[in-house]
């Protein structure tokens, strides 16, 4: 996930050749050209990092469902036109295509030209029964994305998204899917929940000055599932929610001493006062993960969303 995202972009490109079936290792991100405003980015390497542990977490159990949605969606002879937004590097192209039969076109969006790069030179390129997956990318905000901009969908997806919108941006959001008639799966939206093992006085103290920088602003956070599956509602969506956890332990050490340096640090940046402590804390928790000792679970949801196809057909 990196940034809200839309299709108003003005970049497209097409997947390069030679195929690949993740990115290559990520170097440091480039400085922006000469006039190319600056954007707001996530590490390519992180994103990278996380990779795995999204495919592990993300709920298999709603890809039924949406695959029956998809077998019986109008114009179905035609390929399967998926629009990833806040695509990132890409991860989940590179997780669903390979799940869903039938030729695909992937339309990758995301604020940051450099993460649409990282997408590109590792999108997939064969869906489940050996179909080509194609993939072009747009550059835009997701405050313009309307029902017009996903004409001809047949899929909205996003990972790690919801929880960094505010209501009018999911507002924004749910009122273009259901314009548009085509269903969603919208993985990976932090709930608030965190679960270290073995447990630590400071835990749930870090966990609520966690929480509340996410809701830093008029952002939703841990909030955002709800809020979402009330607009969806309220539009006359069908909405299926279902856990998606990370678990994390000593295979993962690498991510869980990331994740752990970002949770505290922005935790310290809500209540500057819990510093001292937050230090010798997290000294602690990164020895104990080196050690093999430390489990960790990051409480997500996923969600599918199935409004009424376009023009009314059931």
């Amino acid at each position: 996930m990196s940034t809200s995202t839309t299709p108003t972009g003005s970049e497209e490109r097409t997947a390069p050749e030679a195929p690949q079936s993740a990115p290559a290792v990520l170097s440091a991100i480039p400085t922006p050209g000469p006039g190319e405003p600056e954007v707001p980015r996530y590490a390519p390497q992180w994103l990278q990092l996380r990779e795995p542990a999204d495919a592990a977490a993300r709920a298999h159990d709603l890809l039924d469902p949406l695959r029956i949605r998809l077998a019986n969606r109008p114009g179905r002879s035609t390929d399967l036109v998926v629009h990833d937004l806040g695509c990132g590097t890409g991860s989940m192209g590179r997780w669903l295509a390979p799940l869903l039969d039938g030729a695909q076109h992937w339309v990758l969006h995301d604020r940051d030209p450099y993460l649409l790069h990282f997408a590109t030179v590792g999108a997939p390129r064969a869906a489940a029964d050996g179909s080509r997956v194609t993939v072009t990318t747009q550059r835009g905000d997701i405050g313009r994305l309307t029902p017009d901009a996903l004409t001809g969908a047949s899929l909205v997806t996003a990972s790690a998204l919801l929880d960094v919108l505010t209501a009018e941006e999911i507002d924004t959001l749910a009122t273009a899917v259901v314009g548009a008639g085509c269903p969603a799966l919208l993985t990976l939206s932090v709930v608030g929940q965190v679960e270290l093992t073995p447990a630590h006085p400071m835990d749930q103290e870090i966990g609520a000055a966690f929480n509340a920088h996410q809701r830093r602003g008029e952002l939703l956070g841990p909030d955002s599932v709800s809020a979402a599956c009330e607009v969806f509602d309220r539009l006359g969506a069908s909405v299926r929610v279902h856990p998606s956890p990370w678990r994390l332990g000593a295979e993962q050490a690498e991510l869980t001493q990331e994740w752990l340096r970002g949770w505290v640090g922005a935790a310290v940046e809500q209540r500057p006062e819990l510093a001292a402590r937050a230090d010798t804390y997290l000294r602690d928790r990164l020895a104990a993960c080196a050690a093999g000792e430390l489990r960790v679970v990051v409480h997500h949801s996923d969600v599918l969303v199935l409004p009424r196809p376009a023009g009314g057909v059931s």
